[in-house]
């Protein structure tokens, strides 16, 4: 789920192919139809909804009229797997996760890795590739740290953002995988799996969340 800056909260149905928009008056509504298997959700700070379209294996901008504008469709020339999650850093850059669940025949990238787009929404590069299957991704809104969740491994790294965007320092943040994944304004982690657990920044369980 995406939250906008009035507080109406955007979340997927990916097996239907819409995003709903749940207001902030409790009415549920449609916001787009037809979304190729739209996923994981993140507002930029002009207002338009970056979705990570799986089926469509691309990356998109959705402005509040619905009209869309292609941000992303292919990494040295070579369509993506299905794009699931992303987090838009605050100068603008864009990170997202590419698996594949289900038949992973024919991929067509050489593995499942994560990606940068930079603020200009011009150039990609590849930051992370030595992940069985990346999932859920979220970032500290200073702009310095970023975690991202190996679900096919079952665990959750952390990583020091760069100002040109790349990864260092990577720290194995907990034994867990994870779906979507958020933070709180105390820079606690919420992992989502059987249950939702929540971390503190060190990684240790505070609690959870039973649904």
């Amino acid at each position: 789920p995406a939250v906008d800056q009035d507080g109406n909260i955007f979340f997927t149905d990916i097996p239907n192919n819409r995003i709903h928009k749940w207001s902030v008056n409790g009415k549920l509504s449609i916001f787009a139809e037809n979304t190729e298997g739209a996923n994981g959700l993140y507002f930029d700070k002009e207002g338009n909804l970056l979705a990570c379209l799986g089926g469509g294996a691309k990356l998109v901008s959705i402005d509040p009229q619905g009209r869309k504008t292609v941000l992303a469709d292919k990494y040295e020339g070579k369509s993506f797997n299905s794009p699931n999650d992303l987090w838009i850093a605050p100068d603008g850059g864009v990170y997202f996760t590419d698996p594949r669940y289900g038949s992973r025949d024919n991929l067509p990238q050489d593995g499942e890795h994560v990606y940068y787009l930079f603020p200009d929404r011009k150039k990609i590069i590849r930051v992370i590739s030595d992940m069985v299957r990346p999932n859920g991704v979220i970032g500290t809104p200073d702009g310095k740290t970023l975690y991202v969740a190996d679900h096919g491994a079952g665990k959750t790294w952390s990583f020091k953002i760069n100002p040109d965007g790349t990864l260092t320092d990577k720290k194995l943040f907990v034994e867990m995988g994870s779906d979507g994944m958020t933070l709180d304004r105390d820079g606690n982690v919420y992992l989502t799996g059987k249950v939702v657990t929540i971390h503190d920044p060190t990684g240790k369980l505070t609690g959870t969340i039973e649904v």
